[in-house]
């Protein structure tokens, strides 16, 4: 029986018993060891992605944020697969294309487009979708500082660090967004009301 094509994976058992000595596969097929920087780079990505999965299930999450964020996960597994695979420069293999930073850019401006001019930095909070993107984002940043330490260890797509960096700014958008669509005003810090 063959694989449908559109079938990208199959896991007929979890567990193969081949990490148990400290390495793992990239996503070429070869070996590295666990500690590697590439590996510490995708397991932040696969956290960011957890991370999101939790804001997704919040009820509260208004609408016009849900389909953006799904989409943001699945396009994070190809953050993970492109980062899993050793690059050499733009290859036939699954690699983060402008397309994609341009379409975060582009939900950047719509959704920071009502929102009114900071004046102050955001306090993480407001409503409980808000809190959970603020989380998403710091894990975002450090998904971005993996991926760059990868980089510098490796070398990696630079456009996924580049996605990374502005999925950031989507989040912290987004955060902003969802205490404006639910009417909360957004917490902000006063100096010196510690």
């Amino acid at each position: 029986m063959s694989r449908d094509p559109n079938e990208p994976v199959r896991l007929t058992r979890i567990y193969t018993r081949g990490g148990d000595t400290g390495e793992t596969s990239l996503g070429d097929g070869s070996r590295a060891r666990k500690l590697d920087a590439r590996i510490a780079a995708s397991g932040a990505v696969d956290e960011l992605n957890s991370q999101l999965g939790v804001v997704l299930a919040t009820a509260e999450l208004p609408a016009q944020l849900r389909a953006p964020l799904q989409r943001v996960q699945n396009e994070l597994f190809d953050v993970g697969a492109d980062i899993s695979v050793p690059f050499t420069g733009p290859d036939a293999r699954l690699r983060i294309a402008q397309p994609l930073v341009d379409e975060l850019e582009r939900l950047c401006d719509e959704l920071n487009e009502p929102l009114p001019e900071l004046k102050s930095f955001v306090l993480p909070g407001g409503s409980e979708s808000s809190a959970r993107l603020h989380v998403a984002r710091t894990v975002c940043r450090r998904a971005e500082l993996a991926a760059l330490a990868a980089d510098k260890a490796h070398g990696i797509n630079p456009l996924a660090l580049v996605y990374l960096n502005r999925l950031s700014d989507l989040l912290f958008i987004s955060a902003r967004a969802a205490n404006s669509l639910a009417g909360i005003a957004e917490p902000l810090w006063r100096p010196g009301q510690g």
